[in-house]
Order: structure tokens, then sequence, then C-alpha cells
């Protein structure tokens, strides 16, 4: 039976939201001129972490997840909720 994680971020119904995430991280970690593997150890996550959610494998990352990438990257979670 599934049961609602608290730390996921709740994306029911917006799919478009999801996938926005990963691309938004991209395009922000770009910006920076920041590779896929220096943003993964600043944000203290996996290499495949950062590579699955920019690639939309993982669209609905944790809340802490998220919140570990905004920070590493130095932008608010609006920032990549958008």
């Amino acid at each position: 039976m599934w049961r609602h994680n608290p730390k996921c971020i709740d994306m029911n119904n917006t799919s478009k939201k999801g996938s926005n995430i990963g691309k938004n991280i991209k395009r922000l970690r770009k910006e920076l001129d920041i590779s896929q593997d220096t943003l993964s150890k600043k944000a203290g996550l996996a290499f495949h972490t950062v590579v699955k959610i920019e690639a939309g494998t993982t669209p609905n990352p944790t809340i802490d997840t998220v919140k570990k990438i905004s920070g590493a990257l130095g932008v608010s979670l609006d920032e990549i909720m958008e």
C-alpha cells in the first residue's frame, strides 16, 4: 500500500513542475559553470543522484535533496521549484 512520504515534494498533478526541477538545476549549474560532479560534492550527494534528477529519471527528489542542491548552487528553493 502506498503511503505519503512527507519528505518528498508533493507533485500530484504537477508532472510538468516535477520535470522542471531537473531542468532548473541543470540551468543554474551551467550558469555557475560547474560540473555535475562538483555540484554533487558541494551538495554532499552521490554523483548519480544529481545526474538522475537533471535527466528527469528522478523527477520528484526529496525536499532534503533539493535543499542541499539549492544551498550548493546558492539559490532559493523557489528558483529550483519554479
